[in-house]
């Protein structure tokens, strides 16, 4: 099968030339000054899902960013308000469904809700991008979606990755035959046995990872080998709690740029963790991968009655040069919670630390030297030990 367009071969350098372009393009609309390589990003400020409700409600919808062309206005649970527009393609999905095989011939049921949030008309104009027709079902109602799906003929599935399997359960208990040969799905885990479950029954299922904010960021392709990066964002992997690249295979934090110049969003932390795949895919796109969804970045955990949150980490680190990077652990001795912090540094005393801990992390604990590079790199700052059985 060809690839989308000519942006999913490129060489790295022309892929980066183009996004700094790009990214350059619009960062004075936003305060900031052109960067002489993408690296500089780093030291741009991290925009989370928090400040963009804050920003909303003093700055009402979008919080004073720049906003074009917004066809819709969307909500989504915060509230967040998203702007959403109609020109070709405008949330990226198309690659996503082209790699799927999803094209002119084919009719897709999109059951991704049309009320207030965008995921409808996201992969709607996904569809629109390949040439697809489309079935705006919607959710629920699943014996109407079996009935249409068999009359219309429906070749393609769109939505979550279990609402197929029950309009294909539905219908065969009401002895239809359905078509479908292809499915596209998101906002949810697609876990391996589902997945084998489709492909039981002729279904080649594949996943993308979007949001309502960004559109498209990375998505699946026939080599089902990670997640290819989309070529419209620049995507870092950093320490949660913080804006600071992790190192090459590190798990972290996902923040994405959005190129999109309609909405263009800088550095926009999306609370789930995942890690960058070393080489590139076998089916020929040359980009970046991620390993997926790898849990959420949002380790704030309460002990002894007070929460402690990513951000308090890396403040903590920050006050000390000497340490490299720190873990806290929450434990329990008979009915009493446990604060371990554990210090990567090569310090051989506790104590010059205790202060800061109770200070940062408003709580007393144990301080735990450890060597540098002792830490698992497993994007966890804040580790819950306790047990809930």
């Amino acid at each position: 099968m060809t690839h989308f367009d000519a942006l999913e071969t490129r060489s790295s350098d022309e892929r980066a030339a183009a996004q700094l372009a790009a990214l350059n393009a619009l960062l004075p609309e936003q305060g900031h000054a052109a960067l002489d390589d993408l690296s500089g990003l780093a030291a741009l400020p991290v925009l989370r899902k928090s400040d963009l409700v804050q920003r909303q409600t003093e700055n009402p919808p979008f919080g004073g960013l720049p906003v074009r062309n917004a066809a819709h206005v969307f909500q989504s649970p915060g509230p967040i308000y998203e702007p959403g527009g109609i020109t070709a393609d405008w949330w990226r999905m198309g690659r996503f469904l082209h790699a799927c095989g999803i094209g002119p011939e084919d009719i897709v049921q999109n059951c991704f809700g049309y009320h207030l949030t965008p995921a409808g008309m996201i992969f709607e104009s996904g569809a629109r991008a390949v040439g697809a027709a489309v079935l705006p079902a919607g959710t629920g109602q699943t014996e109407l979606q079996a009935r249409a799906a068999h009359d219309i003929g429906i070749t393609a599935y769109a939505g979550t990755p279990d609402y197929l399997k029950v309009i294909l359960e539905k219908a065969d208990e009401m002895g239809l035959t359905l078509k479908v040969t292809r499915a596209a799905v998101g906002g949810g885990a697609l876990f391996p046995s589902l997945r084998d479950w489709y492909t039981e029954r002729g279904i080649a299922c594949l996943q993308c990872y979007a949001t309502a904010d960004l559109g498209n960021i990375a998505y699946e392709s026939s080599a089902m080998e990670g997640m290819i990066l989309d070529e419209h964002v620049i995507v870092e992997i950093v320490t949660p709690g913080t804006g600071d690249p992790v190192s090459a295979g590190e798990v972290g934090e996902v923040v994405v740029t959005s190129l999109n110049p309609d909405y263009p969003l800088i550095r926009f932390a999306t609370g789930d963790m995942s890690a960058v795949m070393a080489g590139t895919s076998p089916c020929g796109r040359t980009n970046t991968r991620i390993k997926g969804w790898m849990g959420r970045a949002d380790q704030t955990t309460k002990i002894k009655g007070m929460f402690v949150r990513p951000e308090q980490v890396a403040d903590l680190v920050a006050r000390h040069p000497e340490v490299a990077r720190a873990r806290v652990v929450a434990t329990r001795e008979g009915e009493a919670d446990v604060m371990t912090v554990r210090l990567e540094t090569e310090a051989q005393d506790a104590a010059p630390f205790e202060a800061s801990v109770a200070e940062v992390l408003k709580l007393r604990g144990m301080v735990e030297l450890v060597a540098p590079g002792a830490l698992p790199r497993d994007g966890l700052v804040i580790e819950d030990a306790r047990s809930y059985d």
